[in-house]
């Protein structure tokens, strides 16, 4: 049986500035070395906090005061609940699927890159003739990092006896309401730019305060050298979408019914979320749209929580979002009536 390897654990391993605490528990014992064994299943970490014989999981998980009780496991909490709030991101989070590009950078100044075609086509070119240019340069205009995040309002004696499952659940729930802020500023950029001057061109519905199926012919026909692949609504859009004749087809309903997603009779993805203003249709080539840049991934006064301070313990992320090709998204908005 391969045993577990005894990595010494202290607080200076998250002091590193490029290198996050799984990164350098991953360095020091690669988790190449256990494939094929038992242990191949569980990252650096996950073998650290077996070894410590720490269960944060299922019916039987310890209490969070089983973290501290050796300084090896004490080391190891502050990155517990980064992993938990980042799940509570992942989980439902429709960013990993309206993203073309995630960009991590390590410092706050960041200037994406823009493309300028010249004429519409490859076209044929003669012999001596000059072939026609995609001219690739900085925008003018950095993109915008947003520092969100959520504080850890508890004393250690409130929480040190209860169950590692529920807390999981708990810091969960703070990473999904940090996801819907940053969902909200990446739907800003698509809507308005990124501060490039490149704000989505839009269209209205033909008639008042509803949306048609022919709506919504219009708004793919918009699209020529890119794809109508992705569409996000409100709820109030949702529900008028849905009562549509041609979002009632047998195909749909199994779609939703398997996944809980729905597509548009023109095969893009529908997307329901209140981080949406209340009348637009956002339309867009998921593959070309919107480049994500972080700045720094989700960070904890380590510190403090290894000091059992868990009093205001901020949780934060830096994130931006920069559009990659304005013509790849499209914005229609239900007309207002009289």
């Amino acid at each position: 049986m391969q045993t577990y390897e005894n990595i010494p654990l202290d607080r200076s391993m998250y002091a590193a500035a490029s290198k996050s605490f799984s990164r350098i528990l991953e360095e020091m014992d690669p988790t190449a070395h256990y494939q094929g064994t038992e242990l191949g299943s569980l990252d650096a970490y996950q073998r650290q906090v077996t070894r410590v014989d720490i269960k944060v999981s299922g019916e039987n998980s310890d209490t969070v005061d089983k973290f501290f009780a050796d300084p090896a496991g004490a080391a190891l909490f502050p990155e517990y609940i980064v992993r938990a709030v980042r799940q509570g991101m992942d989980e439902g989070n429709i960013l990993s699927s309206i993203v073309a590009t995630k960009t991590v950078i390590d410092t706050m100044d960041y200037r994406g890159v823009t493309s300028e075609n010249e004429g519409n086509s490859a076209k044929e070119v003669g012999e001596g003739a000059q072939i026609p240019q995609t001219v690739l340069r900085l925008k003018d205009n950095l993109i915008r990092l947003v520092k969100r995040g959520r504080m850890l309002v508890s004393s250690y004696e409130a929480v040190r006896h209860q169950k590692l499952d529920l807390f999981t659940i708990a810091l969960r729930q703070m990473g999904s309401t940090m996801a819907r802020a940053q969902l909200a500023d990446a739907i800003g950029v698509l809507m308005d730019g990124d501060g490039n001057k490149n704000p989505a061109k839009t269209l209205e519905t033909a008639a008042a305060d509803t949306v048609t199926y022919t709506d919504l012919v219009n708004l793919w026909k918009e699209f020529e050298e890119y794809q109508m692949n992705t569409l996000l609504v409100s709820p109030d859009v949702m529900a008028k979408l849905l009562v549509l004749d041609e979002f009632k087809d047998t195909g749909a309903g199994d779609l939703f019914n398997a996944t809980g997603m729905l597509r548009t009779p023109m095969g893009a993805m529908l997307y329901k979320t209140s981080c949406v203003p209340e009348d637009p249709i956002i339309a867009f080539d998921r593959r070309y749209a919107l480049e994500m840049v972080c700045a720094s991934q989700v960070q904890i006064d380590y510190d403090k929580v290894m000091d059992r301070q868990l009093d205001r313990a901020a949780i934060t992320a830096i994130v931006g979002f920069g559009k990659l090709f304005p013509d790849a998204v499209r914005v229609m908005t239900v007309k207002k009536g009289s």
